[in-house]
């Protein structure tokens, strides 16, 4: 048998780009499913195998699958799709009729928490129709069932660092469960590496923290000597700022509905019995939110 490849698609993510790093590290051989090739490091470049397009496309896929026997599957966002249903679907028909024509033998995909969460969510729901068809491919499956990542709060480092403040459409007093996208990666290597594993599961992977929004923004504060407030952002604050940017409607149901399911629970369940991660928030402002902050112009 020859030497066995792992397939990484959005190397250039934040969670591909740590996942790739660490699969090279180790010393598996990868290649990597990118749009563009310019964006890779050069150490990721000149170390991995690179095949340039979209991973919905199958001519692609039939590019990078050959002699693949681990996948790693994260859909890319499409602000722009005609819903996220569509676009995830698009992606997880191709990918798993590929999967099932090339044989790859394990397949690890990003997803969320939440699986048995009952109402319609939005982007989460279309993440949990993914799952169904990449399970149904004939590879072991595993779903990496996350909650809210804690470098989404990268995107609000002008509010924080102008304003004292960062807004998310959840309850600043209830606990909201996030993990670190390095933690993540770290999971995902662990499953491509080690493939004893088999069957399809869902494996919900939290951090150890049981933070409310109001929390997190004291801990931001004593991490950064500054004092950071949480505000709340309502569901028609959140959808009327969304079309003032443009967006069309079913985005504006597809997130809301998330934030909603969000506030509403959908990640208790598996909190309950997710695997922990090492990563805490207060050791992740401090190494990733603090740095990324002083490096804002």
């Amino acid at each position: 048998m020859g030497v066995l490849v792992i397939v990484v698609t959005t190397p250039t993510g934040q969670i591909g780009s740590q996942l790739v790093r660490r699969l090279l590290d180790g010393g598996s051989p990868v290649r990597v499913i990118t749009r563009d090739a310019s964006r890779l490091d050069r150490a990721v470049r000149e170390q991995a195998e690179v095949v340039e397009g979209s991973h919905d496309d199958p001519a692609v896929l039939d590019k990078a699958l050959p002699g693949a026997d681990a996948l790693f599957w994260l859909v890319p966002p499409n602000p722009a799709g005609p819903s996220a249903s569509e676009h995830y679907l698009s992606f997880a028909r191709t990918g798993a009729a590929a999967v099932a024509r090339h044989h790859v033998g394990h397949v690890v995909a990003v997803s969320s928490a939440g699986h048995d969460w009952p109402n319609p969510a939005g982007v989460l729901s279309a993440a949990f129709a993914m799952d169904e068809h990449l399970a149904a491919s004939g590879a072991a499956y595993r779903a990496l069932a996350l909650p809210f990542y804690m470098e989404n709060l990268l995107g609000q480092l002008e509010a924080i660092r102008d304003h004292h403040t960062f807004s998310l459409a959840c309850a600043g007093d209830q606990p909201l469960a996030t993990i670190a996208t390095r933690d993540i990666a770290e999971a995902a290597a662990q499953l491509l590496t080690d493939r004893s594993w088999a069957g399809q599961a869902n494996l919900p992977l939290f951090g150890p923290d049981r933070l409310t929004p109001e929390a997190m923004a004291d801990l931001i504060s004593e991490e950064l000597g500054t004092p950071v407030a949480y505000r709340r952002t309502t569901l028609d604050e959140y959808a009327a700022t969304l079309r003032s940017r443009g967006a069309g409607e079913q985005l504006v149901q597809d997130l809301t509905e998330m934030f909603a399911a969000q506030d509403g629970g959908i990640y208790d369940a598996d909190w309950a019995v997710a695997t922990i991660a090492a990563t805490d928030f207060r050791t992740w402002c401090r190494e990733v939110l603090k740095p990324a902050l002083h490096a804002t112009p």
